[in-house]
């Protein structure tokens, strides 16, 4: 009805003017959009669109992506495009994402927009390090490659370096696995004046695990057995994985039996059974076993077992002070290095055993209480003091091996077990031996004689020199007192010089007794005459004097001068009394003969004097004596005469006369004239 109420109504005409604007042209071009229009439309259109430049750096939303590439819409007229490989550190990247782009430029020759999210990234690293660090951010990083102690990976387009302690909580034994994964990382350190960044992944999983710890550890039991994974092997322990905490069981801990090396026992990545100790919740340290899951081997020991039993074994370990030897699995007993020999003289537990060697030896403690056991190796030989009176008797004679060096001796052995010392007093019969090394020298041959046994202290009095005679026996006929032998000077000290004289023996000469006839001293090596002075066979001591040699000849001369002298004295008192008496009258030339014989018998008189003092002028009064001799010859030539000219001198011999009386009858013939 209303369609035909509209066909009813009449029409209205409207009268239209023309557009005086219209663009004909354009219309008939298809456009009916004039220019007003049109510049309205390109403003409200470039309002939609954002204002880039050139070298910034603005935030796109990725639209598309591909294998190769990626397209990012900025806003701007067209979209750009970069390279997937500028997000590897990202491979979660998808449709949708907001990135960082750098404007490289607006169009290309294809009128392509250029754009690039490495040098956006590149831009901005060093603000987001500093960023990352100061907040603790966690960063993505795309591991590049592998280096020396760890890897580098790339964070906001910079190289930064992951060391291997610090890419997890575990020991990493292959890092090629990790190289070209993207991993999240915490940045731990920053070195601004070289430049380098340092992360860390095991950073992010360490809270975790503390969190995991503390659970653990607190369901934690002693004695409770675990399942773990062998983590770690070291020199000491083996450190197990028991599921995010960490526990040690020490070397001492992995088996009842001695265990040189962990790898012996497990292997990294095995599966074990261990039980738990002890733990600590505060210091988050587990004290595990594996042993302690088995039976104790000394619960299995032979029950019959007992002291003076014979065992064998083998020697596992070494020590200066003995070896163990293990007897039966996890069970060792220990051979001390006394227990290895009857000798005295305690050496090394390497001198006797080896690692390795089987032994047999015979118990001689046994405690199944402390589970300690000691063995014994020269219980298996028999011991030779037992039988030492009969096998080494007082004087017989043996060779040894000198052993050592004292002050006061020497230690010798006979065999092994048989010590003995030989004194320093015994080694000689005529050396002074100040130090057995002048004598011999340790591992020599030295043939010995038994002096003395002490077998509760197990000692031998051994002796040298016993072997031959005693030497100073006949050197009492040689060597006695005032007799003179050949000597050299061996060694000169303060307290006088050792002489070595023939047969091998030597004396003793203090200073006073070694200076020279021309006062100068005796020097090491000269051979001089020596007189033997003192002679001592009880403490073989011989006293020698060089200086006494010419001292005595000297004495000995001037006795003879003062006796030559004092003869002939007396010859001439008795020549002098027979001129007295017998000579009447004088010349003046037997007044002159009397004046020279009173000169005489004054050199006379004085000359034993001058001898006694100096035995050099002894010579010289000899010789003025013998000068004198002449005159006096010839005054008894001219008396002589005279004498026989009287009978009465023949027939009876004038008495003796005094000195003084003679003197005086000289001086009164004097005063008498001349008969003449």
């Amino acid at each position: 009805m209303e369609a035909n109420a509209e066909k009813a109504a009449p029409a209205t005409k409207v009268a239209l003017e023309p557009d005086q604007n219209f663009d004909w042209d354009a219309f008939e071009k298809g456009s009916v959009i004039g220019q007003a229009a049109k510049e309205e439309l390109t403003k409200t259109y470039d309002e939609t669109l954002n204002t880039v430049k050139e070298k910034d750096v603005i935030i796109g939303t990725v639209i598309a992506m591909n294998k190769r590439e990626v397209v990012v819409n900025i806003g701007f007229k067209s979209d750009g495009i970069v390279s997937l490989n500028e997000f590897r550190y990202n491979p979660d990247l998808k449709v949708g994402d907001k990135v960082e782009v750098y404007i490289e430029s607006q169009e290309d020759k294809k009128g392509q927009l250029i754009l690039s999210h490495k040098k956006a990234r590149q831009s901005r690293s060093w603000e987001n390090v500093n960023a990352a660090l100061e907040s603790g951010e966690v960063v993505k990083g795309y591991v590049k490659c592998r280096t020396k102690g760890g890897m580098i990976v790339d964070v906001f387009g910079i190289e930064a370096f992951l060391p291997g302690s610090q890419i997890d909580v575990k020991p990493i034994r292959d890092y090629d696995v990790f190289v070209g994964k993207t991993m999240e990382f915490k940045v731990i350190k920053i070195n601004q004046e070289f430049k380098n960044v340092v992360v860390s992944h095991k950073a992010l999983i360490e809270a975790e695990l503390e969190l995991q710890k503390k659970e653990i550890i607190s369901k934690l039991e002693k004695g409770q057995v675990l399942e773990g994974t062998v983590k770690n092997i070291t020199s000491y322990g083996v450190f197990i994985d028991l599921g995010g905490v960490d526990g040690l069981i020490h070397i001492t801990d992995l088996s009842w039996g001695r265990v040189n090396d962990p790898h012996d026992i497990v292997q990294p990545d095995q599966k074990v059974n261990v039980v738990i100790m002890d733990f600590d919740e505060d210091r988050k340290r587990i004290a595990l076993g594996m042993k302690q899951l088995t039976p104790h081997p000394w619960d299995a020991l032979d029950p019959n077992l007992k002291v003076g039993d014979k065992v064998k074994g083998k020697v596992v370990v070494i020590v200066d002070y003995g070896a163990f030897v293990e007897i039966a699995p996890g069970i060792e007993g220990l051979i001390h290095v006394s227990e290895m020999s009857w000798s005295q003289h305690l050496r090394s537990a390497q001198d006797f055993l080896s690692v390795g060697d089987e032994v047999e030896a015979v118990i001689l403690t046994l405690s199944r209480e402390e589970r300690k056991i000691s063995l014994g190796l020269k219980q298996l030989k028999p011991n030779p003091w037992d039988d030492i009176e009969t096998k080494y008797a007082v004087g017989s004679k043996h060779m040894a091996k000198v052993r050592n060096f004292t002050n006061f001796g020497i230690f010798v052995e006979i065999e092994e077990g048989v010590d003995g010392l030989i004194h320093i007093s015994d080694l000689s019969w005529t050396k002074k031996i100040k130090h057995p090394s002048e004598f011999t020298q340790i591992g020599a041959e030295i043939e010995v004689i038994v002096l003395e046994i002490d077998k509760e202290n197990r000692r031998l009095s051994l002796g040298h020199k016993q072997l031959e005679e005693n030497p100073w026996d006949n050197f009492e006929t040689i060597f006695t007192v005032d007799s003179i032998h050949e000597g050299t000077v061996t060694e000169i000290s303060d307290k006088g010089a050792v002489i070595s004289l023939p047969y091998g023996i030597e004396g003793f000469a203090t200073p006073k007794h070694l200076v020279k006839e021309d006062g100068s001293a005796v020097q090491v090596g000269e051979v001089l005459p020596f007189k033997v002075i003192e002679f001592n066979k009880n403490i073989k001591r011989i006293i020698l004097s060089h200086s006494r040699i010419f001292e005595d000849e000297a004495k000995k001369e001037a006795r003879a001068a003062a006796k030559k002298a004092a003869s002939e004295k007396k010859s001439e008192e008795k020549a002098a009394e027979a001129v007295s008496a017998k000579v009447e009258k004088t010349t003046l030339g037997d007044i002159d003969a009397l004046a020279e014989l009173k000169k005489q018998m004054e050199a006379a008189e004085e000359a034993p004097k001058a001898a006694a003092k100096k035995p050099a002028a002894k010579k010289t009064a000899a010789k003025a004596a013998k000068a004198e001799e002449a005159p006096a010859a010839e005054a008894a030539a001219e008396a002589a005469p005279e004498a026989e000219a009287a009978p009465e001198a023949e027939a009876a011999p004038a008495p003796k006369a005094k000195k003084a009386p003679a003197k005086k009858a000289a001086a009164k013939k004097a005063d008498e004239p001349k008969a003449e």
